[in-house]
């Protein structure tokens, strides 16, 4: 049977006609959320009664249904959802009748360009393939008759949930299990820039997990909020679908603007705090619901051994042990509680004293205990009494643990309650994709890093503090280390640290970033430097919270933030600097001393007149999480001084593939042989290979002097490289910033690019710097992720800094040049 034939029905109910009254739908702009979903659903009902009733007929089957499962059956049509559709038949139609009756049914579906999910069975085949198949058990348990024999619906229902529950001890850790594969997979949605609102953890899946646990009753999840997180979900879901135009569930960058305007919302950042929030919701109510399940499946199965060791009337239900874990708190059952004797609504500290405890360890709140807490804590005095700050810095220091607990305080508000000023970074996007978390987690994660570094430093509940509060400031206008610094004086004060300690915390937070912006992107050769540092840090004591501090932020931002090599350069700015606080002053460094491995490459270049290099491979270093990586490779160049060496060893080193990580160059006199003084060239820069194994030196080297002579060219050579590789779709970059720094140094003027990291990119500053007629000195080069900050020092050709209108024409040069 053709499709032309299966669809003989009236204009009203055939497909042109359900195909416009869905378009009119949808185009409604004041009818969204569940009663559009519901309308849609029904409409389609509808439409696919009347295809059922009219095959049924003509194909002379009797004992049949057309069941909607899944989120159809729950009906929560999206604009772009799949049909989920069993046709469900007794048995006793002759096969061929219920296959037409079948293609009368799936076939005008196809025809509008509709996914369709399908399958025909009769009830036995339906249960003994839920049996087999735990995804169609679980669409089956959202099964809804849509036309036909609504006996036979509601019998195939009763079976299903009676196997389900029947099963639950053996199907409820096969379905955890899934989830939890799920969530490996596709990731945790309220962190991810780019979530997939259906798969990834704490997404649409999940809601429909949890409300398969509720139907096995063996638990069921907190009901607070968790309707309104799925219909937010859902409603950014409809507005993904109609604005895309596409069956999509993933949330790309380049279409969130589109989609929060869709929803009335004020920009993406707002989409995205909503849409994490409701995760968040999903998450929580996901993790306790499962607690839950699993103490339930180990009570069941412990009571056979506890009925053959009790006889008869002997022993009533054993009660669960409580073990004290604090004054007013107990450990029953592998959760963390109330004792019987504890009394909130008259102890202040209880709710933070609970908090430590469970951390401490390594269990988790239970929910009832934080939300009686919630409910009926007093609040804390103004500021906090000791007993109070104590407990909060044995949360932060309990490691990871401290998650769990931390986050079943923020699910119940008692976080935004405790520290008001929370709430601007709860759930608040971070756009650069080297972090990995929210504000708000990253914070919790510093705070976790930092608890393994206490044990470096003289004020731990310092260090554990400022890592909460060092992004407080992000949210508010302008430079967030600058509001954080204020926000985090009242933070400090509020939680009862003394003036002093006020202060330290407030000057952590400022210059958390100091350290590691220094030390990859400032010559630190250059005594300006470590004293622009010492002045800021002030003391020995706030460099060490600092120097933890540091390295707590980066390994809680992301893999790209922190290296060997980045802790390498922070450890030897903080020993200049601790030096400097210590009373020492660096001495200016000799320009015309190069190191006996330079020396002797100087002298070659001289005898030869051409460029001589030198690779030497470092030795491994532990990284920060205890293993070892390679800190890269260094690369040593001497030749005459000539124009042009930057950008044609940059362009060398893109050709090859090799990333530069640091570069430092400089002007040598040495004497020729007839006695005269000879201008030399030395580049001592660390490299690393993007991929694959480095080049050999001579290839660079023949490489080098053709670019030099000009029979290399290098722009050509990137340009048809980049032109074999197009750039995947993604969100376009913002155009880069080259700017000029303020007190850099008092030797040279510090040029500062930002721009989108690509190959050849150092190649173009240097080619711009060349054309803007000065000489660098030296050049600091940085990536983050997609990233990259470099800083050049440059001079004039008389050796001497940039005067301010000099130095902002240069920077606008090459800014013009990048973009």
């Amino acid at each position: 049977m053709t499709s032309t034939e299966v669809t003989t029905e009236t204009e009203g109910s055939g497909p042109s006609g359900y195909a416009a009254a869905r378009l009119r739908l949808l185009q409604q702009e004041a009818r969204s959320g569940p009663p559009r979903r519901a309308a849609l659903a029904r409409l389609t009902d509808d439409w696919l009664t009347g295809l059922f009733t009219a095959a049924a007929t003509r194909a002379g089957v009797r004992g049949a249904a057309l069941v909607a499962v899944g989120g159809y059956g729950r009906g929560e049509l999206s604009p772009r959802s799949d049909l989920d559709l069993l046709l469900l038949h007794d048995g006793s139609a002759d096969a061929a009748a219920v296959a037409a009756l079948a293609d009368a049914v799936w076939y005008p579906v196809w025809d509008l360009g509709l996914a369709l999910d399908h399958s025909v069975r009769t009830p036995g085949e339906a249960r003994k393939t839920a049996g087999e198949d735990l995804k169609v058990q679980l669409g089956l348990l959202d099964a809804r008759p849509v036309a036909g024999d609504l006996g036979l619906v509601a019998s195939l229902r009763t079976a299903i949930l009676a196997d389900w529950r029947n099963q639950a001890p053996k199907r409820l850790p096969a379905l955890h299990e899934l989830c939890q594969e799920r969530a490996e997979r596709a990731g945790e949605l309220q962190f991810l820039l780019e979530p997939d609102l259906k798969e990834a953890r704490g997404g649409l899946r999940d809601a429909t997990a949890l409300r398969a646990v509720a139907a096995s009753w063996v638990a069921d999840a907190p009901r607070e909020g968790l309707a309104e997180a799925r219909r937010t979900l859902l409603d950014a879901r409809d507005a993904l679908h109609l604005t895309t135009g596409r069956a999509t569930d993933r949330l790309a960058l380049q279409e969130q603007d589109q989609v929060a305007a869709a929803l009335g919302l004020l920009d993406a950042d707002t989409l995205l705090r909503q849409v994490y929030e409701a995760a968040r919701t999903v998450s929580y109510a996901t993790d306790v619901t499962w607690r839950e399940v699993n103490r339930v499946l180990r009570a069941r199965s412990a009571r056979p051994k506890l009925r053959a060791l009790l006889s008869g009337g002997l022993g009533a239900k054993p009660t669960p042990e409580r073990t004290p874990l604090a004054d007013g708190v107990v450990d029953a059952d592998g959760e963390v509680v109330l004792a019987r004797a504890a009394r909130p609504e008259r102890d202040p500290v209880l709710t933070l004293r609970a908090a430590a405890a469970a951390a401490e360890a390594g269990l988790p709140l239970s929910r009832h205990l934080v939300r009686h807490l919630a409910a009926t804590a007093r609040p804390l005095p103004v500021p906090w009494p000791p007993e109070a700050r104590e407990e909060l810095v044995t949360l932060l220091g309990a490691g990871e643990a401290t998650v769990g607990v931390w986050e079943a305080l923020e699910a119940e508000g008692i976080v935004t309650r405790l520290l008001p000023d929370w709430e601007r970074v709860h759930c608040r996007p971070q756009r650069n994709p080297v972090h990995t978390w929210t504000v708000d987690r990253h914070l919790v994660e510093t705070a976790v890093r930092a608890a393994s570094l206490t044990r470096r430093v003289h004020r731990p509940d310092l260090l554990l503090v400022a890592a909460l509060l060092h992004d407080i400031g992000k949210g508010w206008p302008g430079d967030h280390s600058v509001a954080g610094e204020v926000i985090a004086r009242d933070m400090a004060t509020r939680i009862g640290f003394d003036k002093h300690d006020v202060g330290v915390i407030a000057t952590l937070v400022r210059h958390h970033l100091l350290l590691v912006d220094t030390a990859t992107r400032r010559d630190l050769d250059d005594p300006a430097t470590v004293q622009a540092v010492a002045g800021a840090v002030s003391n020995a004591s706030t460099l060490e919270l600092l120097h933890a501090l540091t390295e707590a932020d980066a390994l809680a931002t992301g893999p790209a933030a922190w290296s060997a090599w980045r802790a390498s350069l922070v450890a030897d700015l903080v020993k200049r600097v601790g030096a400097v606080l210590a009373g020492e002053f660096p001495d200016e460094p000799d320009d015309e001393a190069p190191s006996a491995e330079h020396e002797r490459l100087a002298i070659e270049a001289l005898r030869t007149g051409e460029p001589v290099l030198a690779l030497h491979t470092q030795p491994e270093e532990p990284a920060g999480d205890g293993e070892v990586e390679p800190v890269g490779v260094e690369l040593l160049i001497a030749l005459p001084d000539r124009p042009g060496v930057l950008p044609a060893a940059a362009g060398v080193l893109a050709l090859h593939r090799l990333t530069v990580r640091a570069a430092d160059l400089r002007a040598v006199e040495l004497p020729n042989e007839v006695g005269e003084r000879a201008d030399l060239l030395l580049l001592s820069w660390r490299v690393a290979a993007e991929y694959g194994s480095l080049p050999q030196a001579a290839r660079l080297r023949a490489d080098l002097v053709r670019a030099l002579d000009g029979s290399l060219d290098i722009r050509a050579r990137l340009a048809e490289r980049e032109a074999a590789y197009p750039r995947r779709r993604g969100v376009k970059a913002p155009p880069p910033r080259v700017t000029v720094a303020a007190a850099g140094s008092r030797r040279a003027t510090v040029i500062e690019v930002r721009a989108q990291d690509a190959p050849g990119l150092l190649h173009r500053i240097g080619n711009a710097l060349e054309g803007s007629a000065v000489r660098v000195r030296s050049a600091h080069v940085s990536t983050l992720g997609a990233n990259a900050v470099d800083a050049f020092y440059v001079t004039g050709t008389d050796g001497e800094p940039l005067t301010p209108a000099r130095a902002s024409e240069v920077a606008r040069e090459v800014e013009k040049a990048l973009g």
